[in-house]
């Protein structure tokens, strides 16, 4: 009796030894993204998949469903030393942490996966993410800016569905022919289109003009806004609004977002990138599509792309990138895809039915693919996004009639100045 008890106590002790010994190697990995409820969702899901595979490593999820919080507690994390292992960013942002010896550099560990290769990503989405001939994040996915537009208001105006190879001036018929007074009080309530006044938003536009955003997009030293092409582009952008009005005015945007009008049906036109496609899926009222950007004598789009980032600091970095590895394959992104929002960076996945399901809308989805030949991105640059903040305030000041466009460029020029200048000095 005492011999068997004995050993039961040994047995037990060696079980708890063991469990003490496994959980002590395990290593940990803290995960930042920023989403809405289904892509929290869609990240627990990646989460749990990885961890069947990888026992040994736990990776704790954090989400901020705030893209501007988001920001703000990265920025507090990497000045307190205490960033997360991997990230999301977005590649407009992440060479203002790079600047700080911020994030790790990846080269290497691509270099010797064995389960993904740069040749397996969209060449403008990967690219976008080296700085100073490093690469410092994995693009997880692709998008470029479309128009979601309401076919039920199409139909009621009589007007044809926008076609793949549509023009700037058969758009501005149709955002003319939905922008509508429908109660006859003197007041819109129906507008043709809805377009954020940004850098992001006009600088595809800048590109069909022939116009350019920076005077060098390898080594930039200043914006050039203001030159004839740029300024070309910049009053069709601003006309849409000041003029033509089929466009929500300040007040009316500050009263009703854009996006939230076309969800109720009060909007014929919509600019954003894959991401509103969760979202739109919600709508059972009318039915909607997607179509390329209108285009001029040249098409050109605009790349929206977040990237898994590996922080310096990180103290096992093999095992922040064994989930930043997986997170990538084409069983990691599968898993995302599905949620609707992003274009798979992964060429073979883009092109399953993790993206193009049968019967899933849009039913254009495939022009997201399309377009990826247009696409191009903005400078990467340490300090892009203050550059992009500060141009943009007087994108939007001229887009809501308080300064022409000229005034515009020209202020937007001189503010950014210093931050080339910056940037360029040795």
């Amino acid at each position: 009796m005492f011999k068997r008890i004995g050993l039961l106590v040994v047995l037990l002790t060696l079980f708890v030894w063991l469990a003490a010994c496994q959980s002590a190697e395990k290593a940990t990995v803290t995960f930042a993204v920023s989403g809405d409820a289904a892509e929290f969702a869609a990240y627990e899901s990646l989460v749990a998949s990885f961890s069947e595979i990888h026992p040994e490593i736990d990776v704790q999820l954090q989400l901020v469903p705030s893209d501007s919080e988001y920001r703000q507690k990265l920025a507090t994390a990497f000045s307190a030393g205490d960033p997360p292992n991997v990230m999301l960013l977005n590649y407009r942002r992440f060479g203002a942490f790079v600047a700080e010896n911020g994030l790790a550099p990846l080269d290497d560990y691509l270099a010797g996966s064995e389960i993904i290769a740069k040749n397996d990503f969209f060449p403008q989405a990967i690219d976008a993410f080296y700085l100073g001939g490093s690469l410092y994040c994995i693009p997880q996915n692709l998008s470029s800016l479309v128009v979601y537009y309401n076919k039920a208001l199409f139909d009621a105006a009589g007007l044809a569905y926008p076609a793949n190879d549509w023009t700037r001036a058969e758009f501005m018929m149709a955002a003319r022919a939905l922008t509508q007074d429908i109660d006859g009080d003197g007041r819109i309530d129906q507008y043709g289109a809805g377009i954020e006044p940004t850098i992001s938003r006009l600088a595809p536009f800048i590109w069909q003009f022939g116009g350019e955003l920076v005077d060098n997009q390898e080594k930039p030293t200043r914006l050039t806004l203001d030159s004839p092409e740029s300024l070309a582009a910049f009053q069709w952008f601003v006309d849409l609004q000041v003029k033509e009005h089929v466009v929500p005015d300040a007040v009316a945007e500050s009263a009703q977002d854009s996006e939230s009008r076309f969800l109720n049906g009060t909007m014929g036109m919509y600019f954003n990138s894959r991401r509103s496609t969760p979202t739109m899926r919600t709508i059972t009222a009318f039915d909607w599509d997607v179509a390329p950007l209108p285009r001029g004598a040249q098409a050109a789009s605009i790349l929206h792309s977040d990237g898994y980032c590996m922080a310096e600091q990180t103290a096992n970095k093999d095992a922040a990138w064994t989930f930043i590895e997986y997170a990538n394959s084409a069983p990691g992104q599968a898993i995302v895809a599905l949620t609707g929002r992003t274009v798979p960076s992964l060429i073979s996945v883009a092109e399953s039915d993790a993206f193009l399901p049968a019967d899933s809308k849009p039913a254009n989805g495939r022009i997201f693919l399309d377009v990826a030949p247009q696409i191009r991105w903005v400078p990467i640059m340490a300090n892009w996004s203050t550059i992009e903040e500060t141009a943009g305030q007087e994108v939007e000041r001229a887009f809501y009639g308080q300064v022409g466009v000229e005034e515009a460029a020209e202020t937007a020029v001189t503010l950014t100045q210093t931050y080339f200048d910056e940037a360029n000095t040795p």
